[in-house]
Order: structure tokens, then C-alpha cells, then sequence
């Protein structure tokens, strides 16, 4: 994409507007809680996503960073399993005030751009609509807080640059600091949206004071973080290019294509509006640096293979642009039906369908959901996942299973067994997947392994180069028929192990 011929206007600096409106509190907060309550009511359906699993026992290994990333969620996690509980429900409940919180930012955000009461309501309505931002609000994960923080960030940004009050710099700062906590990726953000100040302005906002103060704030926090990285070498590099190889949202064809999808049909066409506005509105004109950082991070991330979520936490501020525009001017031609209650109900209800567990699980895998959600998935047959490694362990003959270690392909399998193995009997798992190499190696019990993939009978000469004897003795089975990770996944005894695991372990050491 490119800008506008427009905006090769030479760059002003242009004071910012009148003071904002007024905040349109009732409504805007409706529409939050309107969401939140919806999060709430399905917290509990179906169960953990893997990646939760893997934060709950990275929280009790708390360390300055991890191989696939910085050290901010799994204490988080830590720390709401410890007040509100281990259940699903309580990590589910973080990440629903996540989003309810990002609906609230997202309208304040068009409330600094001048946007009175119909554009902070539109913008508030787009964000609660989005298949990504319900997505993310289900299910704790990096993106849920990435997308809070950042979506902060930006609003602080345009604030900055409508009051001019250089107080928000140590915000910005702190916003920061959290955020590249929780994501590296927050970088790539913060630059873009300084390069867009410098591009087009107000550049002013680049040389207060107090701007150096908030880059200490965030390069303080970054700090012990990136020492755990070079000490380590750099494993988040190696994900980085882990992640990059996965061809999943149609690879660098359908990073642009899905950011619509990401951000629902109905509301796509509101913040490319929005973006569009930034380059021809003059009420707009301070917040044109909001269009520059959009356009260069499509540029980076096109060129690395990022994903297109990458951009997140832009989309708030474009939907406000839009929204602004469509309070302004109206809707452009053909597209009024588009900014009605009406409409929006129905994405709502399309949102709902196609993101978050209301279907009974048995037919779960009849509906389009796995296939549009494939996170979904991913939070099913975790328990009958145990059930079927405690089978096998039962078993073993009592010599043999009092000296028995479990090894999982990946952090979600080992994570479920930490979660729900105790009332089976089961003993620790291990596995070499991301973070979890970290957590410990198996010990040297000279007994045999009960272990769990490679992802059919035919991966049995990648485990034969560990041990001699190697037989499936079971299968991996969700019970309701959907295709996840797991299903279908033989679950093997191996004997004979060729060699200590102070030798075979840094051989199952595992990025993806």
C-alpha cells in the first residue's frame, strides 16, 4: 500500500484542535459491558488453550525471559492463579476486562481526535465487533495484553498530540515498558509511530524533555530481558524465524486480505475510511503520522512475514479517524446502512458464531468455526488428552511405572498433564518444546518413557535414535472428532534409552 498522492505535501506542523468533547460515558460503557458480559457467560465452555497451560507452569519457573518470549504473561499468570484460582475461568475473566478495557480506549481515542458522541460509540462498537479483539478477550495470551497495551500506546500518542502535554511521554513510557514485556513486537510499533511524527509531524512532541525520560523508562525495562536473551543466544531470533516459516493467514498473499477478515467485514471498511481520512481531512491533519506508522509496518511486516494481528493495535485508531469522518461528513456514498445499529448487531451475532464457544462441544466440529478460529480447537479433549497417558502409564507393569518418565511433544500436552495429571497419579511431564526445555530435563531413573507423538506410527525412526525398544500403545482421542493438534497422536513405550538425558536432552530442544 501507499499513501495518497496528498501526502507528499511538505510536512507542517500543525498545533492540534480544540479541547476534545465531552466523554459519552453511558454509552460507550454499555457497549463494553455488553461485551464483557458475553466473555464472561463462555469463560468457562470448553477449557484451556494450550498456550494457557504452557504460561500456568511457566509462571512457577519465573525468569527475566523465555525463548518465545518476555517474562511479563506467565507471571501474570502466576499471579492470578494465586488470587483468583487455577480454573479456566479465571485466566478467561483477565482477558475478557482485557478487551471490555480496550473498547473504553479504543472510544477515548476517537473522543481525542474530536469525535463526539456518535464517532466514540462507532469506534467502541468496531472494536467490540472484531473477530480478533473477541478472539483474543476469550483466551489469555500475548496478543490479548499486546493488543490492550498497544492500542494504549497509540491513544496516548494522539492525545500528545492534541494537548501537547509532555506528562504523557512518561506515560507513553510506562505503556511501553509493559508492553515490551509482553511482546518484543512493541518496538516495531513505537518506531513507526515516531518515524510517522518525524515524517508529517507534530514533530515538536519529539523534542520535549521528558521524551528521554520515557525512553529510559521502556529501555529500563527492556533491559534485563534482552540480557537473558544474548546470555541464552538469542533464542527469540531463531523463533522469530520459526514463526516466519509457518505459512499460516495465506503467508505475504493474504496479509493484507486478512487484516479484513482479522477485523470483521462490517468494520474493515471503517478504518480503511479512517486511514484513507488521515491523508485528506484537515481536521486530521495532526494525527497523519496515525496513517505513516499503518503503512511502514505493512511494509516491515510484508517483508519479514509477519503476521497481519501484527498491526492491531493501530486498528482502534483508524476506526476513530473513521468514525470521526462519518460524525463530520457521513458515511461515504452507498455505505450509510453500514454505520447502523442494525448492522452492527448482526456482525455482533457473526463475531459470536464464528470466534467463541457457544456451540455444544459434540458439534463443535460441524460448524465453520475450526476453520475460521482454529484457537478454538485447541481448547478441546485436554482432559480426555490425560486420561488416555494415564491408560497407558497404568499399564506399566508397578516396578517399572514407579521409574517412569513421561516426554511430550509440545508445551500444551505438558502443560495439561501438569494441570489435570495429579488425580490420575501421574508424574511430571517433560518436554523440549519453547520454554519448557528450560524447565528441567528428565532424571536418569533408568526406567522407560511413555511418550507422547511424533504424530503417527511412521515417526517411529525418530524415536528409535533414543531408545531401542519403541511401541504405540495408544492413541490420542478428543471424542467429539475435531482435528487438532493432538488427535490421533499415537502415545508410545520407549525401553532402552541409548544414553543419559544429560546427552539426549539438548537434542529435543524444539522452536516452533
Amino acid at each position: 500500500m501507499s499513501a495518497p498522492a496528498s501526502a507528499a505535501s511538505g510536512p507542517v506542523d500543525v498545533r492540534p484542535p480544540s479541547p476534545a468533547p465531552a466523554m459519552a460515558w453511558r454509552p460507550v460503557l454499555l457497549v463494553a459491558g455488553a461485551l464483557g458480559a458475553v466473555l464472561l457467560a463462555v469463560s468457562g465452555r470448553y477449557g484451556y488453550h494450550r498456550d494457557e497451560l504452557y504460561f500456568r507452569v511457566a509462571g512457577r519457573h519465573p525468569a527475566w525471559g523465555y525463548p518465545d518470549q518476555p517474562p511479563l504473561l506467565p507471571l501474570l499468570t502466576r499471579a492470578i492463579t494465586a488470587v483468583l484460582g487455577d480454573s479456566v475461568v479465571a485466566l478467561h475473566a483477565v482477558a475478557a476486562a482485557a478487551a471490555v478495557a480496550g473498547v473504553v480506549v479504543a472510544a477515548l481515542t476517537a473522543r481525542e481526535m474530536g469525535g463526539g458522541r456518535r464517532a466514540q460509540l462507532l469506534t467502541a462498537a468496531s472494536y467490540a465487533v472484531c473477530p480478533f479483539m473477541v478472539a483474543t478477550g476469550h483466551t489469555l495470551s500475548t496478543a490479548t495484553l499486546d493488543v490492550l497495551l498497544s492500542t494504549t500506546i497509540v491513544w496516548l500518542a494522539v492525545r500528545l498530540v492534541r494537548t501537547r502535554d509532555q506528562r504523557l511521554l512518561l506515560a507513553i513510557g510506562a505503556a511501553s515498558a509493559a508492553a515490551l514485556n509482553v511482546k518484543y513486537l512493541a518496538a516495531f510499533l513505537l518506531a513507526a509511530l515516531a518515524a510517522g511524527l518525524l515524517i508529517s509531524g507534530p514533530r515538536d512532541v519529539l523534542r520535549r524533555p521528558l521524551l528521554a525520560a520515557a525512553v529510559l523508562i521502556a529501555a529500563a525495562a527492556l533491559a534485563p530481558g534482552l540480557l537473558w536473551q544474548a546470555d541464552h543466544g538469542w533464542p527469540q531470533l531463531d523463533m522469530a524465524d520459526a514463526i516466519a516459516g509457518e505459512d499460516d493467514f495465506g503467508g505475504r498473499p493474504g496479509f493484507l486480505p486478512f487484516q479484513l477478515l482479522l477485523t470483521g467485514i462490517l468494520p474493515s471498511w471503517l478504518w480503511i475510511h479512517g486511514l484513507w481520512r488521515t491523508y485528506r481531512s484537515p481536521e486530521l491533519r495532526p494525527f497523519r503520522f496515525l496513517g505513516h506508522a499503518y503503512l511502514l509496518l505493512n511494509v516491515v511486516f510484508l517483508a519479514t512475514a509477519g503476521k497481519p494481528y501484527y498491526l492491531a493495535g493501530l486498528w482502534a485508531a483508524l476506526w476513530a479517524a473513521g468514525s470521526v469522518e462519518v460524525e463530520r461528513r457521513g458515511a461515504p456514498r452507498g455505505l450509510g446502512w453500514a454505520a447502523t445499529v442494525p448492522a452492527y448487531a448482526v456482525a455482533a451475532v457473526a463475531t459470536v458464531a464464528l470466534t467463541l464457544p457457544v456451540y455444544p462441544v459434540a458439534r463443535l466440529a460441524d460448524t465453520p468455526q475450526p476453520a475460521v478460529n482454529g484457537d478454538s480447537s485447541e481448547t478441546v479433549g485436554w482432559q480426555r488428552f490425560t486420561a488416555e497417558v494415564a491408560r497407558v502409564y497404568r499399564t506399566l507393569p508397578p516396578d517399572e511405572r514407579a521409574r517412569a518418565t513421561i516426554i511430550t511433544s509440545n508445551y500444551g500436552e505438558a502443560g495439561a498433564l501438569d494441570r489435570y495429571g495429579t488425580k490420575f497419579g501421574l508424574p511430571r511431564a517433560y518436554s523440549g518444546h519453547n520454554g519448557y526445555w528450560y524447565f528441567g530435563r528428565p532424571p536418569d531413573t533408568g526406567g522407560p518413557s511413555i511418550v507422547v507423538g511424533p504424530d503417527s506410527v511412521a515417526g517411529a525412526p525418530s524415536l528409535t535414535r533414543y531408545w531401542t525398544d519403541v511401541r504405540p500403545v495408544g492413541r490420542i482421542d478428543n471424542g467429539v472428532g475435531l482435528d487438532n493438534e493432538e488427535q490421533g497422536k499415537p502415545v508410545w513405550i520407549c525401553r532402552g534409552q541409548r544414553a543419559p538425558w544429560t546427552a539426549l536432552w539438548p537434542r529435543f530442544k524444539r522452536l516452533s
